[in-house]
């Protein structure tokens, strides 16, 4: 019998996962990659009675290879808050998927252990850009205000480490990042003690000062697109740039454009706080769209798809 854990590379997917490995410790084979990897359980070539938890991912990018692993005899458990079309009926899967716009794989993990762990609950909440969800959970908890901010730090730091085109654009891998954050059950002294998160907070800063100079092609009460140039720093930023974009305009919806070397962009796209849906239903009119009510992207946006893009974006969030 073999175990695998199969994970978002971002802080949601990370974080989740920590907390079941604290709860439960195992010897596993991880299975991740970059944020926008998201179709990893055909990496899986499982067996009868293997185990394999799923976290942060799409159940409906990843149908055919979860029936084929159900099929070959293994269990799964499944934990996702992104859209998952019809969930099957099998007596070896155990779902634990909620779509609401305000919860994530973190906080729903953390339900299901019954808050066992819940300080990384907050960090990857944090990470996914559920201030609100986070700050419930973290009431439960003996932090103080400064060391809430700090929580909110790392779960951005964690979920900025899991943008770029490739691991390469990456700070740390993610199954390397997770393993560093492995032995922490205080996500506090992983950041007063660990050297990848001094690296992760510096890499940040620099990435971010490269973005605050960036000028949007598209700005208005309701709309907001940037286009980010073909380098590994907008690749790594621009995730958590359009976050805080959103944080501070919450009435306006988000698209970041990152262009590629080849052609084309990689989309994020950040719904109003004030309005939190229609992201992924913008991005599943596209052929590699897919994501959550809040946020979603586009892994590949043809060039000549730009100026339909932004006429469907501007339509789903009107003025």
């Amino acid at each position: 019998m073999a175990n695998y854990d199969v994970f978002n590379g971002d802080a949601d997917g990370i974080c989740a996962l920590q907390q079941l490995r604290l709860a439960n410790p195992i010897q596993s084979e991880l299975v991740t990659g970059v944020k926008r990897d998201i179709s990893l359980l055909k990496q899986v070539s499982a067996k009868p009675n293997d185990v394999v938890t799923v976290l942060d991912i799409s159940l409906d990018k990843n149908r055919d290879a979860l029936l084929e692993v159900l099929e070959q005899g293994a269990e799964v458990t499944y934990f996702d808050h992104h859209f998952a079309g019809e969930i099957p009926h099998h007596d070896n899967l155990n779902s634990q998927i909620d779509t609401a716009a305000d919860t994530c794989t973190s906080l729903i993990v953390n339900q299901y252990l019954e808050g066992a762990h819940a300080a990384w609950a907050v960090v990857g909440a944090y990470g996914d850009n559920f201030d609100k969800s986070a700050e419930a959970v973290a009431q439960s908890l003996e932090y103080s205000n400064e060391e809430l901010a700090q929580l909110k730090q790392l779960g951005i730091c964690i979920n900025y480490n899991g943008y770029g085109a490739t691991v390469d654009d990456l700070h740390f891998a993610p199954n390397e990042l997770y393993q560093a954050l492995q032995s922490y059950a205080d996500p506090m002294l992983f950041i007063k003690e660990s050297e990848a998160y001094k690296k992760l907070s510096e890499g940040y800063k620099q990435d971010m000062a490269s973005a605050a100079a960036l000028k949007p092609e598209l700005e208005n009460a309701a709309q907001a697109v940037y286009i980010l140039p073909a380098d590994p720093w907008a690749r790594r930023v621009s995730g958590v740039f359009a976050n805080d974009l959103a944080q501070a305009s919450p009435d306006r919806a988000h698209a970041m454009l990152t262009r590629l070397n080849g052609g084309g962009f990689v989309v994020s796209v950040r719904a109003p706080f004030s309005n939190k849906s229609g992201a992924d239903d913008l991005c599943r009119q596209f052929e590699t769209g897919g994501g959550r009510k809040a946020a979603a992207g586009i892994n590949l946006l043809p060039d000549d798809q730009y100026n339909l893009f932004v006429e469907k974006f501007q339509t789903a969030y009107p003025s």
